[in-house]
């Protein structure tokens, strides 16, 4: 069974930075695009960053300059180095990867999410 777990998120202050990890774990053929989003009371979810297998970067307009989203293959692993952060940022940032699994036996692509993390950004 796949899953992705983050890491890294807290309290800040605002101008501070915070580095998130998500690690994904499991049954593991290939991986193809992982990514951050995040969700803000009373808000939808949108995206922040994501990053393609082969590296290729995305960025929200809202978070280029501050934001740079990476990836390690060969541990299954994104990252979010996140650096002048301001209060708009807290938000509960949620790790997603497409992800070719077997599941009841038969090998197929996964859209999996993480537990999400905290990320509060003070005044």
């Amino acid at each position: 069974q796949v899953q992705l777990v983050e890491s890294g998120g807290g309290l800040v202050q605002a101008g501070g930075s915070l580095r998130l990890s998500c690690v994904a774990s499991g049954t593991i053929f290939s991986i193809n695009d992982m990514g951050w989003y995040r969700q803000s009371t009373g808000k939808q979810r949108e995206v922040v960053a994501v990053v393609s297998s082969s590296g290729g970067t995305t960025l929200a307009d809202s978070v280029k300059g501050r934001f740079t989203i990476s990836r390690d293959n060969a541990k299954n692993t994104v990252y979010l180095q996140m650096s002048s952060l301001q209060p708009e940022d807290t938000a509960v940032y949620y790790c997603n990867a497409a992800i070719r699994t077997i599941r009841t036996g038969i090998l197929t692509w996964s859209n999996m999410w993480g537990q999400g993390t905290q990320v509060t950004v003070s005044s």
